[in-house]
C-alpha cells in the first residue's frame, strides 16, 4: 500500500483556509484542526508500513509549518482572535448568555485572557439585556407563560426559586436575575429592541 505524502506548508494553508471558508475560528482552532490532519496522516502512514523515523520526522516538519501557516494568516489578518471575540462576544449576549459564560466560551476557544477582557466589557446594561433574552427564551420572570406566584411556595421550589436557579446556572449574578425576575413584559421587549 503507497502512503500518502506528508502534509507539506502549501497543502497546510489550502487546509486552513478551507476551514476557515466555514466559519471564523481562532489561531488556537486552526492551529489544533491542523495538528489533527498531521496525526491523522502519521497514523495512516505508520499503519501503512512507512518507516517509524521518517514518519515522525515528517510530521515534526509538518507540525514547525502549522506554526508558520498560522502565523501568517494572523499576520494577513485572516485569523483575528480580536475580531473574533468581540463578534463572538456580541452574539452570545444577543442570545442570552452571561458574561461568565462568555468569557468561559471564548477561553475554551482559545482566545487569550487579555483579548478576552478588553473584548467583554463589564457593563450592568448589557448584562441585564443578555440576562433578558435569557429569560425569553426560558419563559420565565416576564415572559412565562401563564403569571405565577413571585416568590417561593411553602416548599421553596416555586417558579421564582427554579427561574432564579437556572439564571444563576446561567452565570448572572443574584441582583440581575432578582431584576429581571421582577421586571413587567413592556420593559424587557423594550430592553431587548435597544440592544439588537
Amino acid at each position: 500500500m503507497k502512503r500518502d505524502a506528508a502534509p507539506t506548508r502549501e497543502a497546510l494553508h489550502e487546509a486552513a483556509l478551507s476551514y476557515l471558508s466555514r466559519s471564523a475560528a481562532t489561531a488556537s482552532a486552526v492551529t489544533k484542526t491542523l495538528e489533527r490532519r498531521v496525526n491523522a496522516w502519521r497514523r495512516r502512514a505508520l499503519r501503512a508500513g512507512a518507516d517509524e523515523d521518517e514518519v515522525e520526522r515528517d510530521a515534526a516538519r509538518a507540525r514547525a509549518a502549522i506554526a508558520i501557516v498560522v502565523e501568517r494568516l494572523c499576520e494577513v489578518g485572516i485569523v483575528n482572535d480580536a475580531a473574533y471575540a468581540e463578534a463572538r462576544a456580541g452574539s452570545l449576549a444577543r442570545s442570552g448568555h452571561s458574561r461568565r459564560a462568555i468569557v468561559s466560551r471564548l477561553a475554551a476557544k482559545g482566545v487569550d485572557a487579555e483579548i478576552v477582557r478588553e473584548k467583554v466589557p463589564r457593563d450592568a446594561r448589557l448584562e441585564l439585556a443578555a440576562a433578558v433574552a435569557f429569560a425569553r427564551k426560558r419563559r420565565i420572570g416576564p415572559f412565562a407563560r401563564e403569571p405565577g406566584p413571585k416568590r417561593f411556595d411553602e416548599d421553596g421550589a416555586g417558579p421564582h426559586a427554579k427561574a432564579l436557579g437556572a439564571m444563576a446556572r446561567a452565570g448572572f449574578d443574584f441582583s440581575v436575575c432578582e431584576r429581571v425576575l421582577r421586571m413587567d413584559l413592556d420593559d424587557a421587549e423594550a430592553l431587548l429592541r435597544e440592544h439588537r
